[in-house]
Order: structure tokens, then sequence, then C-alpha cells
């Protein structure tokens, strides 16, 4: 056994707490560094729309990139490029690093597309990193205030009644709305010709004529005639009530259990986004959807302004795909 001097241990002792040290402070130094080189955002961030400027998906953005640039001290810049259904947004995002600096609305829409559309230049599961949903909406079936059918049971009797004469509208073939009105008919099996419109407002004014008997699209759409009590709407497409309607029946209790359509909006980046910058955008995201004055005036356009984590955004958009290609199948809609 080796025997040492007093002074000895002292100077072990001392030489173990120095290197103790040494080590801490080295420890320190690699997470400030490493803090550093993940902090985010440290310039503009660009959120990519699909759609034109006014809509609601549009109005969304505008009031998540404010909440958003309020904190991150950053400014966050709407980039509207609408056309050719969403491909040129989610075009322009792939042209784009996965670096969290730019990101794209997607959603139900965006599902609908996989399997609309011949050849998709990009595979929304394998080249996206979804990030999380931004806010859902139901449809709503809505008539004229003089309609001779108050509620989907007399639609549905009407309908059975005079088979081939009742006609129902929504914009765009391809669009949720007009495949809400296609699952309509599939699931109450009536025989009903479906018209097509252009815009919104030429849908209104095909209701408001009588040219149609029941029209499908959001409570934003129909906000204006509603509260003019021109249109009456019978019933929602969502499993629990509006709040803006509480006196309007879901389709669930109106005697169609399985007619739910909720269409719903978010947010993606380019495959490959580093997991600690994703981890910043969902945080930061879901904390500013939940903000009360955000969450109020989303919901006076209808809308449930409401985050998700990404695997639940990214279970959504597959299951989402399934979905409506059946609808498509089944509606026999040639794909485009």
């Amino acid at each position: 056994m080796f025997l040492f001097s007093q002074s000895v241990r002292m100077r072990i002792r001392l030489n173990a707490l120095v290197s103790g040290l040494a080590i801490l402070l080295l420890s320190q130094t690699v997470c400030a560094s490493a803090y550093a080189e993940t902090k985010f955002p440290t310039r503009p961030v660009r959120l990519i729309v699909p759609f034109g400027a006014g809509g609601v998906a549009d109005f969304t953005m505008r009031l998540l990139g404010q909440k958003l640039g309020e904190k991150w001290g950053q400014q966050v810049v709407i980039e509207n490029r609408p056309g050719a259904g969403g491909v040129l947004a989610q075009q322009a995002l792939l042209a784009s690093p996965p670096d969290g600096y730019a990101m794209s609305v997607t959603g139900n829409g965006t599902a609908i597309g996989m399997t609309l559309f011949k050849n998709r230049p990009y595979d929304i599961l394998k080249d996206f990193t979804q990030v999380s949903i931004t806010a859902t909406f139901e449809m709503l079936l809505v008539t004229r205030q003089n309609a001779p059918f108050k509620t989907v049971t007399d639609v549905i009797g009407y309908a059975k009644k005079y088979p081939g004469k009742m006609n129902l509208g929504a914009i765009n073939p391809g669009s949720t709305q007009n495949l809400s009105a296609h699952l309509f008919k599939i699931m109450s099996g009536i025989d009903a010709t479906i018209v097509t419109y252009r815009t919104t407002p030429d849908l209104i004014t095909g209701v408001l004529r009588g040219d149609i008997d029941l029209a499908f699209d959001y409570y934003a759409a129909f906000k204006a005639p509603l509260l003019d009590k021109q249109l009456r709407v019978i019933a929602s497409a969502d499993d629990e009530r509006n709040p803006l309607l509480p006196n309007v029946p879901t389709a669930k209790e109106s005697g169609l259990p399985d007619y739910v359509v909720t269409s719903w909006n978010a947010l993606a980046t380019p495959a490959g986004l580093p997991k600690d910058i994703l981890a910043v955008l969902n945080r930061d995201i879901v904390a500013a959807l939940a903000e009360p004055d955000l969450r109020q005036k989303a919901r006076n356009l209808g809308l449930n302004a409401q985050g998700s984590t990404p695997e639940a955004m990214r279970e959504r958009m597959a299951r989402d795909i399934k979905r409506w290609a059946l609808v498509i199948e089944k509606a026999g809609i040639p794909k485009q």
C-alpha cells in the first residue's frame, strides 16, 4: 500500500476538483453552442397559401402569422399562390430547404387531390413533414327559407317520393363541398342530380332562386344570407352541434349517423425537417391557436381553431386520402 503525504493528497483532491469544473464548463459551453445553432427563427418565415387573399384559409393564416410574429420577433410573410388545385403552392414549398422557414397550407383538399388528379408531382405523405392542423370546419346543408322541407328526413322523403326531381348544389367538381353532396346522395340512397357551380355566390343565387333544393358549403360561405334569414340550415355535418347554430341538429341526429364531413386546414414543410425545429414550430403554432382572441375571431367564421401533434395530422391525412378515394370511386367521378 502506498502512503501519500498530506500535501500530496491535497494536490490530488485539488486536481480532481479542477478537472470536474473544467468538464462542467465544457458541457455548458457545448449546450449553449447547440442552443445557439438550433435557435429558431432568426429571420422571416413564409406561410404559403394555395388560395387567393380573403378566403377562410388566408384569414386563418393571417391571424396565426400575426401571433407567431409577435412570439418570434420575426416577420411571418403570407404568400398567396392559388391555382392548379394547390400544386403551385406545394411546388413552391418543395423548392425551399427543409429548415422551417417555409410552410404551406394543406388539408382535406390536398387529401382529395391525391386521388382526384392522375399526376401529382409529389406525395403528401412522403415528400412533406406534417406540422400541425390549424382549424376544422364542418359542412352545412342549407336550403331556401321557404323550402317545403325543414329536416334531413324531409329531404330524403321528398327525394324518394319524387325520384330524380331533387337537385343538390355545390361548387367545383372534386371539391370537398362537391364530394359532400355525392356522399349525401350515396348514404341517403336518393335519386338526385348534383348541380355544380363555379363560385359560392353562384351557388347562393341558385338556391335562393330555387334552381337547387339543397346546397353544401361552410358557414363562412353562407353567413350573410343566413343572417338575413334568406337561407335556412337544416343540418350540420360535425359530431356535435355548431355553437353558432345551437338549434340546428347534426346529420347524425337526423338519421344519417355516418354522415360526418369536417374540413380542415394544416401546415406542412418539406420532408427532412430537423426534429428540434419541428418541435419549436408545433409548440408555438399550437400555443398561438389556443389564444382566446384568435379562437373567437375564427369562431365568428365557423372555424374551430385548434392545433394538433404532427402524428395526429399525418394520421388524419392518411385517413382522408382513403376516405375520399372511396367516395370518388363510388360516385364514378373521373380523375382529372
